[in-house]
């Protein structure tokens, strides 16, 4: 098949036609991919600064969707010609932390795939005879994925599928944010840090939240349009005095902030935004530095919150996302500034790293 291969770290991307996928085993699903987003986890695997994409030749995507091709022994969640989204993750049902109601935390051996492998610790790409390793259990940029069935969350036929994988990354994380981890209330003023694309869906979980004033900033002036177009009050550009500044606009900082760069400093200054009892939510991951924080402002009764891929459960909350998006609610395609097919990846690539694009999609059906 055709795949876009990561082959060395600070690289193009390498597109092969002889890129080896074995067939699903047990509880596995073989999906056609429809379209595949480009998301900042996908530059930090190729700048050699991910956490999970340490082993090459690697396949990178992982914000897609596509059409279940074929499925293994026992699968019962999906059949073939399901339009799907392949979300991130996915629960068992059965471990320790599904069982205490909390199947978000669950750490069975689906969450190998996060590292490339499948629950028998092998992975199904084959790379010169190599094995071949896909980013986060995925790897969409390439015409098939092979994945655990408990990933794949069914799309209605009124949602495109250009515009639904978006879904799996982006917009759960996001919105997922807003409505999970910080539980955002109506009224409140929020303060989003980053108008990339998981930022400005922070702003669309805000709207949803009915939240009274949504602060957007960003280094880059030209982003910010974007961020008014989606529901944003008002924005400013971001500088050392972005705490200061926002303070001052908001007599003693916002109620909820949200860092969506994966920049330590930033993080602090989103925090020192914050009004006491207020919560700022670390979006975006960082690198594994410290984070300075003076003790008198979280003594304050402010709280700081992590929060990986949205705090929330795939198979519930993209469904619940899908029907927002059709129904009007969510805007998908609004947050798509290019689309190219797998060939021009790498061009895609250099104008996500520009800043230009808010989210640029590989399409891959013709």
């Amino acid at each position: 098949m055709r795949a876009a291969v990561l082959t060395e770290f600070h690289a193009p991307l390498v597109l092969r036609d002889d890129v080896e996928i074995a067939d699903p085993g047990p509880g596995e699903v073989l999906v056609r991919v429809a379209a595949s987003g480009i998301c900042g986890s996908d530059l930090k695997a190729i700048d050699g600064k991910s956490p999970v994409a340490r082993e090459l030749p690697a396949v990178l995507g992982h914000e897609s969707s596509g059409i279940v091709e074929e499925i293994g022994a026992g699968v019962t969640m999906v059949a073939p010609g399901d339009r799907v989204v392949v979300a991130m993750t996915g629960h068992c049902g059965r471990c320790a932390g599904c069982r205490s109601g909390s199947p978000a935390a669950c750490r069975s051996p689906i969450r190998q795939s996060q590292l490339g492998r499948m629950r028998d610790g092998t992975t199904r790409l084959r790379v010169d005879g190599m094995a071949a390793y896909p980013f986060i259990g995925i790897g969409s940029f390439a015409e098939y994925v092979c994945v655990n069935e408990e990933m794949l969350v069914p799309v209605p036929d009124a949602l495109p599928l250009d515009a639904a994988c978006l879904l799996a990354c982006g917009v759960v994380t996001g919105v997922g944010a807003v409505l999970n981890t910080a539980e955002v209330q109506p009224g409140s003023t929020v303060l989003v840090v980053g108008a990339g694309g998981v930022g400005l869906n922070v702003v669309q979980g805000a709207v949803l939240t009915g939240a009274s004033r949504i602060i957007v900033a960003d280094v880059n002036p030209a982003k910010l349009p974007g961020a008014m177009a989606l529901g944003a009050t008002e924005t400013l550009v971001a500088d050392d005095a972005l705490a200061e500044t926002v303070g001052k606009a908001t007599d003693g900082g916002v109620d909820y902030a949200f860092d969506v760069t994966g920049h330590a400093g930033v993080l602090a200054q989103a925090f020192a935004a914050t009004r006491e009892g207020g919560t700022a939510v670390m979006v975006g991951s960082p690198p594994n530095e410290p984070i300075s924080v003076l003790p008198q402002q979280l003594f304050f009764n402010r709280t700081l919150k992590g929060c990986a891929g949205g705090g929330g459960l795939p198979s519930r909350d993209l469904p619940r996302l899908m029907a927002m998006a059709v129904s009007g609610r969510l805007d998908l395609g609004g947050l798509i500034t290019r689309q190219v097919p797998l060939e021009d990846i790498n061009t895609a690539i250099t104008s996500v790293r520009s800043g230009r694009e808010a989210r640029a999609v590989v399409s891959l059906l013709a």
